[in-house]
C-alpha cells in the first residue's frame, strides 16, 4: 500500500491558492506594478537592459477572436501576455499579427494603460476559472473556490527514482470525495527547488528578505568552517538540522551585517578557503526555511495574518511541474495536486 505522508496544512481565507516557487516571492508585486520592482533582484544590472525591463508591457488580446488568437498564438498561459521588454514589444506584435493572418483570425494586440499587479493576475486567472500566468517569466498557477473557512491537508507520495527516493506528487485535499475527473491548470516553474502554497491575499504581505523582528542570522560552513569559527569565536549555530553550521543566531541587523562582512572578507583574503556565508534576515521566506531545513519531509507552514502558507522542497530541484485540479461527480473541487514523477511507488 502506498504511505502517504502529511506535509502540513494550510489556510485559506482569500479563497483563492496560489502555487509559486517560494524562493521566488522576493520578486511578488503584490497589488503594486511590477515596474516597481528593483531589475537587480532579476540579475539584470547592465543600464541598458535595465531600462528595457523597466519599460516592459503587458499585451492583451482584443477582437472577435481574441481568445482563440493568443491561445493558438503560444506565448505565454492565459489571454494577457506578460512583462514584455519595451525592446521586443513591436515585434512581438507584428508576430502575433502575422499569426492571426495566417490563421484566419480576427484579433490584435494592444498594450494595457499599465502593467497588471501580481495581485491582479492571481484574482483574474482565479475569476477565468483558475489556470497560470508569467511572473517575469515563472510560470504561476492559481485556483479559485477554495474553502475560506478551515485549514486543508498538503499530502505527498514517493517514488523511488533509482537514485533515491523522492517525492512522486503533493495535493492540497479539500475533500474525501471520489476524484471523477482531472483538470490542468498548466505548470508551475521551479528555479529554487521549492513549492509553496499559499493565499492569495497573504502573498501580498510577504516579507522575503525584511525582517518580522528586526533580526537576523548570519550562519557558515564547509571545509574552513572550524578555521573560521576559532577565528571569529563562533559557536555552533544549534538550529535543527544544521549539523556542523557555525554562525550566531538573533542579532540585530547591522550587527549581523558587520558579522557576515567581516567573515566574507576572511573567507576571499585566502583563495581557496573552502566556506559559504549565509546572511539570514528573519524573514517570512527565513522562518519557513527554517522548519524546512529541520523537517524529515522538508516542509514548513508559516501564518500571516489568518492565512497558513506552506512551503516544501521538491527534491527533484528545478523545472516546469503540472498542477491539476481534481474534481467529484458534480464537478467540485476535491484536491488540487502537483505532480513530480509519471508513477509512484
Amino acid at each position: 500500500m502506498e504511505t502517504i505522508y502529511r506535509l502540513g496544512e494550510i489556510s485559506c481565507p482569500a479563497g483563492i491558492l496560489v502555487l509559486v516557487d517560494g524562493g521566488h516571492l522576493g520578486l511578488w508585486s503584490g497589488e503594486r506594478s511590477p515596474a516597481e520592482i528593483d531589475p537587480a533582484l532579476l540579475g539584470v544590472d547592465d543600464p541598458a537592459m535595465v531600462a528595457d525591463v523597466l519599460g516592459s508591457v503587458d499585451l492583451v488580446g482584443v477582437g472577435p477572436d481574441a481568445s482563440a488568437a493568443v491561445r493558438s498564438f503560444d506565448r505565454q498561459p492565459g489571454r494577457v501576455l506578460h512583462d514584455i521588454p519595451a525592446s521586443r514589444a513591436a515585434e512581438l506584435t507584428a508576430m502575433f499579427e502575422e499569426h492571426c493572418r495566417g490563421a484566419g483570425l480576427d484579433a490584435r494586440l494592444e498594450a494595457l494603460p499599465g502593467r497588471e499587479s501580481h495581485a491582479r493576475r492571481v484574482r483574474r486567472t482565479a475569476a477565468e476559472g483558475g489556470g497560470s500566468f508569467l511572473m517575469f517569466g515563472v510560470p504561476v498557477v492559481v485556483v479559485g473556490g477554495v474553502p475560506r473557512d478551515r485549514h486543508l491537508p498538503v499530502l505527498a507520495s514517493r517514488v523511488d527514482a533509482g537514485d533515491g527516493v523522492r517525492w512522486a506528487e503533493m495535493s492540497v485535499r479539500v475533500s474525501d470525495a471520489e476524484v471523477e475527473s482531472s483538470v490542468p491548470l498548466g505548470d508551475i516553474g521551479v528555479d529554487w527547488g521549492r513549492v509553496l502554497f499559499g493565499d492569495a491575499d497573504a502573498l501580498n504581505a510577504w516579507r522575503h528578505d525584511d525582517p518580522v523582528d528586526g533580526l537576523a542570522d548570519v550562519a557558515f560552513w564547509g571545509a574552513a568552517a572550524d578555521e573560521a569559527a576559532e577565528a571569529f569565536a563562533a559557536p555552533e549555530l544549534g538550529e535543527p538540522g544544521e549539523d556542523g553550521v557555525r554562525g550566531w543566531t538573533g542579532l540585530a541587523v547591522t550587527e549581523a551585517v558587520e558579522k557576515a562582512l567581516a567573515v566574507q572578507k576572511w573567507k576571499e583574503e585566502q583563495p581557496g578557503r573552502g566556506l559559504m556565508v549565509d546572511f539570514r534576515p528573519h524573514s517570512h521566506h527565513w522562518q519557513v526555511m527554517r522548519q524546512v531545513r529541520a523537517s524529515e519531509t522538508e516542509s514548513g507552514t508559516v501564518d500571516i495574518g489568518d492565512a497558513r502558507l506552506l512551503c516544501a522542497m521538491t527534491t527533484w530541484g528545478d523545472g516546469y511541474f503540472p498542477v491539476s485540479a481534481d474534481l467529484d461527480a458534480k464537478g467540485a473541487l476535491v484536491a488540487v495536486r502537483v505532480r513530480f514523477a509519471d508513477t509512484a511507488a
